[in-house]
Parts: C-alpha cells; structure tokens; sequence
C-alpha cells in the first residue's frame, strides 16, 4: 500500500505544479496592490499618532516601493527560469544561428 501512495503523490507533483506557477504569476499584481494599501495603512496610523499630514505620504511612499521591490524580484525570478530554459538543447538553435554569424559574407570577386 505503500507503494500506491508514493506513486499517487508523484502523480499529483506535476497536476499541481502549473497550478501554484499560475498562482505566482497572479500574486505579483496581488501583492502590488496590497503593498500599496499597506503603506497607505502605515502612514495613515503614523498621521493618526503624529498628526503630521507628511507623515501619510511616508507611509504611500514605503507601500510603493514595496510594490516596486515585488515587481523588480518576479523579473530576477522570470530571467533566472528563461536562463535556464535557453540551456535545454531543444533550443539550441540559437547557437547555431550565431555560429552561422561568423562566415564572411564581405565583397566578392567574380
């Protein structure tokens, strides 16, 4: 019965891995939007405490650059994956493209 299982989880492994990399894909404008709301949260608590009207565009400014963080490590994420893709030989077209670049196609005596 052991067995069964093990082979049920594997089955399961690539089902669900297309699942949570579309899940991902959809939290990076998730996540964008509830950063913003969270700097706007802090600085409307910090204008709240201080009384400060500045103090809210802190809180806007931290909530931004969060949103900005998030997007700037979904590319780094993005470029690695696409990295490792190019490496596969099935897309080695690429380099033969480039080896092909290097024949003399100058001017020609007849």
């Amino acid at each position: 019965m052991a067995n069964t299982e093990k082979d049920s989880q594997e089955e399961r492994k690539p089902r669900i891995k297309p699942i949570i990399e579309a899940a991902d894909s959809l939290s990076l404008g998730l996540s964008m939007v509830v950063a913003v709301l969270m700097g706007v949260g802090i600085g409307w608590l910090l204008k709240s405490v201080t009384g400060a009207t500045w103090t809210l565009w802190i809180g806007i400014a931290i909530g931004v650059a969060a949103a900005i963080l998030n997007v700037y490590k979904a590319y780094v994420k993005e470029r690695k994956s696409y990295e490792e893709l190019a490496k596969e030989p099935r897309y080695a077209i690429k380099k033969e493209l480039e080896e092909d670049d290097d024949e003399d196609y100058g001017e020609k005596n007849y």
